[in-house]
């Protein structure tokens, strides 16, 4: 659930005898030799840092197959140069389903760098189906193939017929066109694909960073394999509730907008903006949005992207994403003010401008759908609590609880979900914004009651989503550096104004 965590967000071997520091003592480990993984240049379109290599790493389709059929994941690290202080690996597990992890670390890894003062390889896969690794393909129509539409937004007055044949539309393609590769996209292979990768790396143990749909990647991980985990962050978790998994995490983001929305008014309405002042007061710029998302659902209008218009549910859209960062307020103030303007001409953020490609939209449902049984509700059922919901939390239109392909997903759940538990080492940092729009700080307090005392919880008192090196909270960064580097986590959970 990132840069491209915003656009993907859904509806989220080998050994060599090289051992990794252990526990949480650590220092004076040489890099591992990664047998099995040829590093070399980068691919340029990911726009490497200077030092980072690139591999590919061989796995099984079917992990009850093992010597049949192999996909090739994109691997990426960034070695330590110092080997003095070097303890491990640490990964860094991406967002989604479907954000790169080789892209999230060219994006992070400078800064990841620093902070870890040589003490580990930076190392990041991208799962299957992402990026550069092997693809899955549902053969979806260009018009279900944009972020308004592969999220189910119900119509301007709450009619959900077309998310309904759309999501049946969608699930029939992926069932005929997707085969062996997109049942093969669940968090039980990527998790199985990490592990994988910690053997080609040498590694007895790793640690991580993860974040937004990774923390249930990593959770799950630490499940299955809790003796092979060192020091490990949860970056912005969700509720990893096994009978609902990501449907629990859609339904969580009307709670998360409602919670972050108030620093986006406080922002537009302060005297410093200028011109991007949207109100005089904070409890202005609520009815102000959502009197304008009405307008444009009534009267769309045109676009600096030919033949594409601004409706309200694109703007709904755009505010959420935009509320994943303060950086990105001033985009979409600048996106209400044109399309306040009898003459202005919205220009709209990149990720609405267009249809996604088939590889990336299969990617958003696949691994959703596969996790978990959704209910085959009837379209009564959805149409009453999309209205409930539209009621309750305006800003998302009933949306997190309308119908997706996953209610008619063929062959349902691929496997039993995981059930995270207190079971294991206590080496898990969790770390939360409290208002966070996508894994809202109510949800990620399932993962915490879920670890128990196998973790300790930094609660961060701003807004956003992504904690650690992303919203300049000093004190919470700090805390997860010095977790991460000296093994210093606090020995009970902690506020960070």
């Amino acid at each position: 659930m990132t840069a491209n965590l915003a656009r993907n967000a859904s509806l989220l071997g080998l050994s060599v005898a090289i051992v990794a520091g252990l526990g949480l003592a650590g220092g004076g480990v040489a890099p591992a030799s990664a047998a099995g993984l040829d590093w070399g240049v980068c691919d340029p379109a990911v726009k490497p840092l200077p030092g980072q290599q690139c591999a590919k790493l061989s796995v099984p389709l079917d992990y009850a197959d093992p010597d049949g059929e192999q996909v090739h994941l994109a691997v990426s690290r960034i070695a330590s140069t110092r080997p003095d202080v070097r303890r491990g690996t640490l990964m860094v597990i991406p967002g989604g389903p479907g954000s790169s992890g080789v892209q999230r670390l060219a994006q992070k890894g400078a800064a990841l760098a620093r902070e870890m003062g040589g003490a580990y390889d930076l190392v990041a896969f991208d799962p299957r189906g992402v990026g550069g690794s092997d693809k899955a393909r549902c053969g979806l129509a260009e018009a279900d193939r944009w972020m308004v539409t592969l999220r189910s937004w119900p119509g301007a007055d709450g009619a959900i017929d077309d998310n309904v044949a759309r999501s049946k539309r969608t699930a029939e393609a992926c069932a005929r066109n997707g085969g062996a590769m997109l049942r093969g996209l669940t968090t039980a292979n990527q998790v199985r694909d990490l592990d994988r990768l910690r053997q080609a790396l040498g590694e007895r143990k790793l640690s991580a960073w993860a974040v937004s749909y990774g923390t249930y990647v990593a959770a799950s991980y630490a499940e299955r394999f809790p003796g092979r985990t060192d020091r490990w962050v949860l970056d912005s978790s969700n509720d990893p509730d096994p009978k609902r998994v990501a449907r629990g995490w859609l339904e969580g983001m009307s709670r998360g907008v409602e919670d972050r929305f108030p620093d986006f008014a406080a922002w537009a309405s302060h005297p410093d903006r200028g011109e991007g002042r949207l109100a005089q007061r904070p409890q202005d710029v609520r009815p102000l949005v959502l009197d304008l998302a009405a307008r444009l659902d009534r009267e769309p209008r045109p676009t600096t992207t030919s033949g594409v218009s601004l409706t309200g549910t694109m703007l709904l859209q755009a505010l959420q994403q935009a509320l994943y960062s303060d950086a990105a307020f001033p985009g979409f103030a600048r996106l209400v003010t044109s399309a306040l303007d009898p003459k202005g001409e919205p220009a709209l953020p990149p990720e609405l401008a267009g249809p996604l490609p088939d590889d990336d939209a299969a990617i958003t449902v696949g691994v959703i759908c596969n996790d978990v049984d959704w209910p085959r509700q009837s379209v009564r059922t959805f149409e009453r609590a999309v209205a409930v919901d539209r009621a309750r939390h305006p800003l998302t239109g009933g949306m997190p609880v309308n119908v997706t392909p996953c209610a008619y997903w063929k062959g349902g759940a691929v496997e039993k979900p995981v059930r995270i538990t207190d079971r294991g080492p206590s080496n898990i940092l969790m770390i939360q914004n409290l208002r966070d729009p996508s894994t809202p700080y109510s949800k990620g307090m399932g993962m915490r009651r879920a670890l128990g005392d196998r973790a300790r919880l930094v609660s961060v008192d701003r807004g956003g989503h992504g904690v650690y090196l992303g919203n300049g909270n000093a004190c919470g960064d700090l805390a997860v550096t010095r977790f991460l580097v000296d093994g210093v986590r606090p020995d009970e959970d902690v506020l960070c104004p």
